[in-house]
């Protein structure tokens, strides 16, 4: 996939990506066993993709309007912080994060895939959606990727965002 060069440029900037989870780092639907339990599928590309960001000194951290155990088991396995759940406000959520980190709007990216991602999508350095997103939130990211969310959109995005910071191709030879 062809990226614009101010994508390209916007990404070279960023320190810190910030994730959705329904519909972004899972496909969205939710699944509800008999006895209440609630699953989720999240893809093994996107924490891998995960894994390479932090390797490329680039943070992860998600911000989501649902609580959920599960994502919190998985965001402690791939380290990573912050996670803010049960926020449906994600801008005011986002700009009290700013308040204890020492890092600018510009360098942060935002992968979200619905309407309560807007706001964020439309202020931070770079707002992506997954190719599930829905068409009036794609409308204002500045990338939109190829793969749904669920299915390798984030490893996509960890690709291009250290590709474009020249760092995936030494990231990638440690693993030959």
């Amino acid at each position: 996939m062809t990226v614009a060069n101010a994508v390209i440029e916007s990404a070279k900037k960023i320190k810190l990506l910030l994730l959705d989870v329904d519909g972004v780092l899972t496909d969205g639907r939710l699944y509800y066993g008999n006895s209440g339990e609630e699953m989720k599928a999240f893809n093994i590309q996107d924490g891998l993709g995960i894994k390479l960001l932090q390797q490329g000194d680039i943070r992860v951290g998600i911000i989501t309007g649902r609580v959920s155990t599960l994502l919190q088991r998985r965001a402690d396995e791939l380290g990573i912080n912050p996670v803010v759940q049960g926020r449906e406000d994600k801008l005011t959520a986002l700009n009290e994060l700013l308040e204890t980190m020492e890092i600018g709007m510009d360098e942060i990216a935002f992968m979200g895939d619905d309407l309560p991602d807007l706001a964020v999508i439309r202020r931070v350095g770079l707002g992506i959606t997954p190719a599930n997103a829905s068409s009036a939130l794609a409308q204002q990211a500045h990338w939109q990727t190829a793969r749904r969310g669920g299915d390798g959109a984030v490893r996509e995005v960890a690709e291009m965002i250290l590709g474009a910071q020249g760092k995936l191709d030494t990231i990638v030879a440690a693993y030959q």
